[in-house]
């Protein structure tokens, strides 16, 4: 399903294959000879999505382009069932395996491999070729890359990427405190306004 949202329609390559159950929303542009997978969404929700030839984004993977982050595909990738990719440049040849993670700003270069429930996390930056391994996590620029259960080692370096203010613009709480309160009703806001004029668009390009 095409959707026409916040001022756009998808464009899509007419060699590419978008199944029936897949929502495309907005600012995405598809290149030729690529595959969308039953309940696939791929949505621009304030930043356009850009996915070069030849890849496949299989079942129920999520991706999201977000303000100020252009999420870039290049060619030959291949986005595994479950993953979730947010605003984040992957380049050519990447592999990101089933339950791949790859949050804001993150940056791929080519070949790279992530392998299943894998997470890379904002702002992180994986040189050409690295491999995440399965349930690990890359942190950082250059990146970590430390299995899930070190939270500290982790915290080291995720602490410095100031996820709140990154991705939300506010300021980390204090110890014990929620950003929670004063985030949501401004985020759910933001998104209601954004979708407000949405439409099925089943002639987009």
């Amino acid at each position: 399903m095409n959707i026409h949202s916040n001022g756009s329609s998808p464009v899509i390559d007419p060699t590419t294959r978008v199944a029936a159950t897949a929502v495309v929303s907005g600012d995405v542009r598809i290149g030729p000879n690529c595959s969308i997978g039953y309940g696939a969404v791929l949505v621009a929700e304030g930043g356009p999505i850009r996915i070069g030839a030849h890849c496949v984004v299989m079942e129920t993977a999520v991706l999201r382009g977000v303000p100020g982050q252009t999420l870039r595909l290049g060619n030959h990738v291949l986005v595994g069932p479950r993953a979730y990719l947010v605003g984040c440049d992957v380049d050519d040849d990447v592999f990101l395996a089933t339950g791949a993670t790859v949050f804001n700003g993150a940056v791929l270069g080519r070949g790279c491999e992530v392998r299943i429930n894998g997470l890379v996390h904002l702002r992180t930056v994986l040189e050409p070729g690295t491999t995440v391994p399965i349930g690990w996590v890359a942190v950082g620029s250059p990146a970590r890359i430390l299995p899930a259960g070190d939270h500290e080692g982790i915290w080291e370096v995720q602490k410095s990427l100031d996820f709140p203010r990154y991705v939300f613009g506010v300021e980390r709480p204090a110890p014990g405190q929620s950003m929670m309160p004063g985030v949501m009703p401004r985020y759910a806001g933001a998104l209601r306004r954004m979708h407000a004029d949405d439409r099925i668009d089943d002639h987009a390009d």
